[in-house]
């Protein structure tokens, strides 16, 4: 019996002043995010599960992500990209109802709005070119505001595994370089590189992660 493979994310990011891009087939993208976090009598020690609903369709489209711990050391130095495990299933509009009921409770929430469109390489990268924008009342998207008006954030991705996640990082980096007089591109969390007319921008969406944008 063969081992599991575990599934992996290779991500860069950046911030981008509002532009439009030509020349591609973009996807719209409107996704309600919700990030969800566990008590302490559930497991031994707290953990996380974002759910992701997309808007752009007649019927909302929920996914649950869970994201694990990057990768760290040596190996994390040598790579130009964030290397991270992360599993997407789908599921049903229960799915925060469900999530309630295990004990999980609700730490914030927030909206993208933008495009996304994909590129074939040694791997599939996916390009994704969001605003996004805080919710100031619960589940109330549609008095979302956005967090940085006239920035975008930019992330370039792409799946992979334990095993070609090397190849999958080559790819990243040299889209990245193909956008360097665009936009600088680096991994989450860090703002070495970032364009100076969006500064102030990164300083909020990248170095404090977007995931403490509440």
């Amino acid at each position: 019996m063969k081992p599991k493979v575990e599934a992996k994310e290779c991500i860069v990011q950046g911030i981008i002043e509002t532009q439009g891009l030509c020349g591609v087939k973009k996807e719209k993208i409107k996704v309600h995010e919700l990030l969800l976090k566990s008590g302490t009598n559930i497991g031994i020690s707290p953990s996380e599960v974002r759910l992701l609903c997309s808007l752009e369709q007649p019927e909302p489209l929920w996914t649950v992500s869970l994201i694990g711990g990057a990768l760290k050391g040596a190996a994390s130095e040598q790579v130009a990209a964030l290397v991270r495990n992360r599993e997407d299933s789908k599921v049903s509009s229960n799915a925060l109802r469900f999530f309630y009921a295990l004990g999980y409770k609700l730490d914030h929430e927030l909206l993208r709005v933008g495009f996304a469109f994909h590129i074939q390489r040694a791997v599939r990268i996916t390009v994704s070119v969001t605003s996004v924008h805080k919710i100031p009342k619960l589940h109330a998207i549609d008095e979302a505001v956005p967090v940085a008006p006239g920035l975008q954030l930019v992330e370039v991705s792409a799946p992979s595994t334990s095993d070609n996640y090397h190849e999958a990082v080559q790819a990243i980096s040299a889209f990245s370089e193909f956008l360097s007089p665009l936009l600088h591109l680096s991994k989450p969390g860090v703002t070495t590189g970032v364009v100076s007319t969006a500064s102030g921008a990164a300083g909020s969406l990248i170095s404090r992660g977007i995931s403490k944008l509440t």
